[in-house]
């Protein structure tokens, strides 16, 4: 079922995170929360009060400076565990590696390099909050398909709640993908899957859900057709 608003997503997103986290000391995890015109700033800062009840040495990682000063402003008494990628690095750099969690808020394919080399020299785990590192400029080439078997591949989902043009797509690990129908009287579940179905098995999906209620609108015109001839 689909949580009926975004307090309810953060709740379920927060379980998946725990039973994700439960798993290994490391790890590469991702939490995405597409509504369109989210805040993820505010997200983000429920995020990590609710994830350091358990994780006291989780920090907040904005990919910029001024995104973390404007995070540290809204909720002064977290800002000693909210920083920017280059605070990390620099960190890094000094020590060697860092630890703890980090949760990287919404960085883009700019800072794919600065992610990867921050997440190559963490000692802990990482979570990626609606973040999205590849960029569809750079196409099929060599590059993409490098960076796709490599670093982007060894992320995994530990929650996900995307809109879609008809309906949505949720995942709560570790449980499976569920698929969505946006129907004028509320959402119904249409197909789940193992993994995260790419948009030809959604299609695919919605097409025989709509198809099988398109038949039993006929078998329907057909048992009355014949009533009427008897």
């Amino acid at each position: 079922m689909l949580p009926a608003d975004l307090r309810t997503a953060e709740a379920e997103a927060l379980e998946s995170v725990w039973a994700a986290l439960s798993e290994s000391d490391r790890g590469l995890w991702t939490v995405e929360m597409r509504f369109e015109g989210l805040r993820i700033m505010p997200v983000a800062l429920r995020l990590l009060a609710a994830i350091s009840t358990r994780e006291p040495k989780a920090k907040l990682v904005f990919p910029d400076a001024g995104a973390a000063a404007l995070a540290k402003r809204d909720a002064s008494e977290q800002a000693p565990q909210i920083c920017a990628l280059g605070d990390v690095m620099r960190l890094q750099q000094a020590d060697g590696g860092s630890e703890g969690l980090l949760v990287l808020v919404a960085p883009t394919p700019a800072d794919y390099e600065e992610v990867e080399s921050v997440c190559a020299q963490h000692r802990g785990r990482a979570l990626l909050l609606n973040g999205k590192l590849e960029d569809a400029a750079v196409g099929i080439g060599t590059v993409a398909r490098e960076r796709r078997k490599g670093f982007l591949s060894s992320w995994q989902s530990a929650y996900a709640l995307i809109p879609t043009a008809e309906g949505a797509l949720r995942h709560c690990h570790p449980q499976g993908w569920e698929l969505y129908r946006r129907d004028p009287d509320g959402y119904r579940a249409v197909q789940a899957f193992e993994q995260k179905p790419d948009a030809e098995q959604m299609a695919e999906a919605l097409d025989v859900a709509g198809g099988s209620g398109v038949k039993r609108g006929l078998q329907a015109v057909d048992r009355l057709i014949e009533g009427l001839r008897n």
